[in-house]
């Protein structure tokens, strides 16, 4: 993992224990803005990923990060997140997807080894 991924989640990282500490309150004073979220937006990026962001009309917000391309799929390394203000479902989305990018490829099932079907 290159320096920046590392440092963008770590602070993400941060931004999901709650502010209790002043430190902690500074960070969030910082990416709990708009502008907060294209600093995400723009270490995603350079992840090469891509991001979508949805108001429900008051009743909160929806974020996905799509592995960079013209047609987003939900694929095994895409993450998202619900939340009520637009940063937290960002950062958790952000969050989720770079966490999916680390863990590993489940085994490949071979198919042709077992019989499934209906009896």
């Amino acid at each position: 993992m290159n320096q920046r991924l590392a440092t963008l989640r770590a602070a993400l990282g941060f931004l999901s224990i709650e502010p209790r500490e002043p430190e902690l309150r500074a960070l969030h004073n910082c990416f709990d803005t708009w502008h907060g979220i294209g600093d995400v937006v723009a270490g995603m990026a350079r992840a090469e990923y891509d991001l979508d962001v949805r108001r429900y009309d008051g009743r909160g917000w929806r974020a996905m990060f799509f592995e960079s391309g013209f047609e987003h799929s939900l694929t095994s390394h895409a993450g998202a997140a619900w939340a009520w203000s637009p940063w937290q479902a960002v950062q958790r989305a952000a969050g989720d997807a770079l966490g999916k990018a680390e863990a590993p490829e489940p085994a490949r099932r071979d198919w042709t080894a077992t019989d499934e079907s209906p009896r």
